[in-house]
């Protein structure tokens, strides 16, 4: 199995960038190494780079999901493997926190943003539920990367704003993924 380093997570200005696949095994890498450390613990691959061919950010997002009474020991978890808490503007609360770091592994460095979200509630659901319908639709996928190649052709190269002006888009599709 290849080895990892958690070093100190540096905030970049957006950019599109191509699908790695290197990030699916990072992802992997990180899941067991999440899982191995605290058994109640799950973690999935979410976001663009969970979606094979997907491009976007080439920023890696896990959802790491913990039992009622966990939370606590979730973020622990993430702190002692080297995660560190969200800096920024807008930071997510520590009530739903989200874990940051660069991994570097595989001859690259990887971001990676780990939300802190308990198993099976509504967050995690709708996060598993956008990226699955982005592997089942090739249509909605190039649709998705069309529109963050948009924005960041516009001038917007802030993680935050980015983040905030694919909402539409994302809002959409979850809309059309809750109706019966």
């Amino acid at each position: 199995m290849s080895t990892f380093r958690i070093q100190l997570y540096e905030s970049r200005q957006a950019v599109f960038s191509a699908y790695d696949p290197r990030s699916a095994e990072v992802a992997a890498l990180l899941i067991h190494a999440i899982e191995e450390r605290n058994q109640r613990l799950r973690a999935d691959h979410i976001g663009s780079t969970a979606v094979p061919e997907c491009r976007g950010k080439g920023v890696i997002d896990l959802a790491v999901t913990y039992a009622e009474g966990d939370l606590e020991s979730a973020k622990t978890t993430l702190d002692t493997l080297g995660f560190q808490r969200q800096a920024g503007p807008e930071p997510w609360p520590e009530t739903r926190p989200m874990r940051v770091a660069d991994v570097v592994a595989l001859d690259a460095t990887f971001q990676v943003h780990a939300h802190v979200i308990a198993r099976e509630g509504d967050e995690h659901r709708v996060l598993l539920g956008f990226r699955d319908s982005l592997r089942r639709d090739p249509k909605l996928r190039r649709a998705y990367e069309e529109d963050k190649e948009r924005i960041l052709a516009s001038g917007l190269a802030d993680a935050v704003e980015y983040s905030k002006a694919k909402g539409s888009f994302i809002d959409g599709v979850l809309s059309r993924i809750a109706r019966p």
